[in-house]
């Protein structure tokens, strides 16, 4: 009773899974990924097992067909399982068990996985591959993801209705501090709109959890320096980077302040967000 997608970035550097369904808190049950292996999303009669499974077939060098194949040969439970794969290399599987509540089916392509069951029709599959196909490959991977989640929304989604949404994107030294994999792990587990508010989190974590791009650092100079350390005692801050850690804004600002994101220096300013 959800619908996904699961995919490789064309740069070849990230893979993730976004789902929804009329399901409460989805995305602690579909989504599993690890930078560097791939991406799985269980779903149906998930048989959560096949997370860790189908990565550790992925991480042995198992291709996505062959690691889906694994699975569902040591499965009793397959007619009633959904599951979408992504490896390595962007090869993709997708299995829909005879049993799975209709509509339900799924695509696969260069790089993705999409499927979904209990669904208002084949259309909301086909509204999700045209716009995954149709987004810029150059764009986020979680962009990407969450434009293929709102169309399939938009067609129809799961024909019960709307509860929770999730996005899980993996990158090699992509997470907080650069120290681990998780480039964007959101979940909105019981919401009215749950893709709508998936899509306002993903821009705070933009904002919050990734680090900068070169182009979006400002360099600072001895001028600026002072500039920012001024603003942080006028807010009774011990230093400006005391205000850094009491905003969360630690992953677009240098450690040793060599640089500022343009984002934050607009906030100083007063003109950002």
């Amino acid at each position: 009773m959800t619908f996904s997608i699961v995919a490789r970035s064309a740069d070849g550097e990230s893979w993730g899974v976004a789902v929804a369904s009329k399901f409460l808190a989805v995305g602690s049950a579909v989504p599993a990924a690890v930078a560097g292996v791939g991406a799985v999303a269980t779903q149906a009669d998930a048989n959560v097992a096949y997370k860790g499974l189908a990565l550790a077939h992925l991480d042995e060098g198992a291709t996505a067909s062959i690691a889906l194949q694994r699975l569902l040969e040591e499965d009793d439970g397959r007619a009633d399982r959904q599951v979408g794969i992504v490896d390595l290399d962007g090869g993709a599987a997708s299995h829909t068990g005879q049993q799975c509540i209709p509509w339900a089916g799924g695509v696969t392509g260069d790089g993705y996985a999409i499927q979904g069951n209990c669904l208002a029709g084949p259309e909301v599959v086909a509204a999700m591959e045209q716009a995954w196909l149709e987004s810029d490959p150059d764009t986020a991977l979680a962009d990407r993801l969450l434009a293929s989640l709102t169309a399939g929304d938009a067609a129809g989604g799961d024909k019960r209705g709307r509860q929770s949404a999730a996005i899980l994107v993996v990158k090699d030294g992509a997470g907080y501090g650069g120290l681990d994999d998780v480039a964007v792990d959101l979940r909105v587990d019981d919401h009215a709109a749950p893709i709508d508010e998936l899509a306002r989190l993903l821009d705070l974590n933009d904002l919050y959890l990734t680090a900068s791009t070169d182009d979006e650092k400002v360099p600072v100079d001895d001028d600026l320096r002072a500039e920012l350390e001024s603003f942080a005692a006028e807010g009774g801050h011990r230093d400006f980077h005391a205000w850094v850690g009491t905003e969360n804004y630690e992953m677009r600002v240098a450690p040793d302040l060599a640089w500022i994101d343009e984002r934050i220096l607009g906030i100083v300013r007063g003109s950002g967000e």
